[in-house]
């Protein structure tokens, strides 16, 4: 732990809450979405949403952030954020469908900077840490995914007429607790920042010909595409189509998240030892996985297993695209490559959380499983042919 630094505590704690309310809008967003909506096929409208805020920020926040520098960039997300979650409180009382998408998408918004948390990260530590400096902050997820589903039951308890009022309260104040420790996160360079006042980033086109940053764009984007379009049904096939309790959906999302952050304990290590390329592989194919459990059936553990799947394979991916990013671009394409990566990644999840609804209501899970075959072979296959490509320098 000899990496950690006051910016790295700072964005850890920050990691904390805001996956915390994402968790909190997975969890209820597709059944609050199912009780307000005319059309039971928009149920996951509202996290969709959510995602589509994502993906629309990025950009924004990546040039936001290089005018104004991370920490006021970060301290803006945490007022959109709690705006949002204020949002929510009032069509929730209003009973009001579109008021109830327009918050989720406004929480989805701030996600689009606090994403750059794990870059911000990456820029606070020497070039051989960045995995352990990525995988660090995604930790932080692991109280999140607690603390989540944690205000799900205690809003539910705390008033079981209106069972998810206290818990948007609860996000507002902590978003608003974030803001101001994110007051302490130090402005820096980073460490690859001694750009030449003659370089120019290159055309989009021409980054993407590079084929390390082509698959480490692709790998955050099937990760967290295959990521979001399962775990955005799975709450809605287990309480509206199978029966099982809110409490029961709420733990598998929580071992699902635990699972997503908890293997950046080894992560870094499987780097060092497998390399970037076997470890997206695996974690390919262990998402492949999370297909074949669950197509045996429906009982709780098979929702578990294939949630806890999901997670690892997730973790993989993300970590090794994101440390293979990094290495990927020159200095002057910092916010560029970054807002490009994020765009991509989020406009895809954006992408498989809408259809994750109407796939489930018109063709059912065990056809949403299978239907994310086709991304996880190509995954593979351009993994083995960037291997065979020459080892390029991002300068060249």
């Amino acid at each position: 732990m000899g990496f950690l630094n006051r910016n790295l505590l700072v964005l850890f704690t920050c990691q904390i809450v805001f996956v915390s309310g994402s968790i909190l809008l997975v969890t209820v967003g597709g059944i609050v979405g199912h009780t307000l909506a005319s059309d039971p096929s928009f149920a996951t409208l509202p996290v969709a949403l959510m995602v589509v805020g994502t993906a629309v920020s990025t950009i924004p926040a990546a040039f936001t952030m290089q005018r104004l520098g991370r920490k006021w960039g970060f301290v803006i997300a945490t007022l959109i954020a709690a705006s949002g979650a204020w949002v929510a409180t009032i069509a929730l009382e209003a009973n009001n469908f579109g008021l109830f998408c327009v918050a989720t998408t406004l929480v989805g918004s701030s996600l689009g900077f606090s994403q750059q948390f794990r870059f911000a990260a990456a820029e606070s530590v020497t070039p051989d840490k960045v995995s352990h400096a990525v995988s660090f902050i995604l930790l932080g997820s692991i109280c999140g995914a607690f603390l989540g589903p944690e205000l799900v039951s205690l809003s539910a308890t705390r008033n079981p007429e209106a069972p998810y009022g206290f818990g948007f309260y609860g996000l507002i104040a902590l978003y608003l607790v974030s803001g101001i420790i994110l007051l302490a996160l130090k402005q820096q360079a980073s460490q690859t920042e001694h750009v030449s006042i003659d370089e120019e980033p290159r055309p989009i086109v021409q980054m993407l010909l590079y084929p390390a940053l082509f698959t480490a764009v692709l790998a955050g984007v099937v990760g967290q595409g295959v990521m979001t379009y399962v775990m955005t049904a799975t709450p809605l096939s287990m309480t509206v189509g199978i029966g099982y309790s809110l409490q029961e959906a709420s733990d598998v999302i929580r071992a699902h998240v635990i699972a997503m952050y908890l293997p950046s304990l080894i992560t870094p290590w499987l780097i060092t030892t497998l390399g970037l390329s076997r470890v997206m592989a695996l974690g390919t194919i262990t998402l492949a996985a999370t297909l074949g459990i669950g197509l045996l059936g429906h009982h709780l553990m098979h929702y578990w297993f294939s949630m806890v799947m999901l997670g690892i394979g997730w973790n993989f991916l993300f970590v090794g695209g994101t440390t293979q990013l990094v290495q990927s671009y020159r200095p002057a394409e910092r916010f560029r490559a970054q807002a490009l990566n994020d765009f991509s990644v989020f406009s895809a999840s954006a992408a498989a959380s809408l259809l994750a609804g109407v796939v489930l209501y018109y063709f059912g899970w065990s056809a949403l499983l299978i239907s994310t075959a086709p991304a996880l072979l190509l995954m593979l296959a351009t993994l083995a042919w960037a291997r065979t490509r020459p080892k390029l320098q991002a300068t060249s």
